[in-house]
């Protein structure tokens, strides 16, 4: 059965006409420090007009049209996020088969950051390793822009789909996110255990932030922040909230 947390991201995938391309709402999931125990930023997910998930919205957009809804994704979910008054790190996802020009495509998103007073430090481009990249090159210049140009990137995914390590080896980002593939009831699974152990201690060597996404029970949190894992996302915090700003309950902590 599909797991809940396993609701895909802000994906920028093939679109069929302008106009259809603005049917889709944007939803926020809180990013947390267990650490320090507060919400320290949201990742933006596409929704359908009647919730729908990612999956559904995405199966309407075709491949000639990415590029356009690629930038209407990131403009609305800064839009959005700025208009609720969040001042955390909002995380976007996007596929970076999609782009040709990366300082290009950026302008739209300057430009809304900008307009809202936005700050873009305090924006995460995730990009997801369940696509293949067909041009390693064309994305290290893609992160190698986006750093330049102060916006932080983050593979998402990491542990599934295609080549987790050799992806890493290629692109160095700021952040890596583990998928729930890894997580689920990890606290029961030695294999898994030995697996992100191992991991975490590669991530640490190079200097890499950690998010573990998909925690879906308290046991799962636990068992990771004794491993050293400050940084969750999950159904177990908040689930997403279309056009709202979910809490955290306190006690979630405990």
């Amino acid at each position: 059965m599909k797991s809940k947390s396993s609701e895909h991201q802000l994906y920028s995938g093939p679109c069929q006409s302008e106009e259809n391309m603005g049917h889709f709402l944007t939803a926020f999931q809180p990013i947390v420090d267990c650490q320090e125990k507060r919400i320290v930023g949201y990742e933006a997910l596409v929704r359908g007009q009647n919730n729908e998930d990612a999956d559904v919205v995405i199966a309407s957009v075709k491949n000639d049209s990415r590029y356009a809804f690629d930038q209407m994704c990131r403009v609305r979910a800064i839009e959005n996020a700025s208009r609720l008054g969040l001042d955390l790190l909002l995380s976007i996802n996007f596929l970076p088969n999609a782009i040709v020009h990366p300082e290009q495509c950026l302008q739209a998103t300057l430009e809304v950051a900008g307009r809202f007073k936005f700050p873009t430090e305090n924006i995460i481009f995730e990009f997801t390793e369940v696509e293949e990249i067909e041009d390693i090159s064309g994305m290290l210049e893609i992160i190698r822009t986006y750093r330049d140009m102060g916006f932080k990137t983050a593979i998402d995914d990491f542990g599934s789909g295609y080549s987790g390590l050799g992806l890493l080896a290629d692109l160095q980002t700021d952040i890596v996110k583990l998928d729930m593939s890894l997580i689920r009831e990890i606290d029961k699974d030695a294999i898994r255990q030995c697996i992100l152990k191992h991991s975490l201690s590669m991530m640490n060597e190079l200097n890499i932030d950690v998010i573990a996404e998909g925690i879906e029970s308290k046991e799962e949190m636990l068992w990771l922040q004794q491993a050293g894992i400050r940084f969750m996302q999950g159904f177990y915090f908040a689930e997403p909230e279309i056009n709202r700003l979910p809490l955290v309950d306190s006690e979630v902590f405990i």
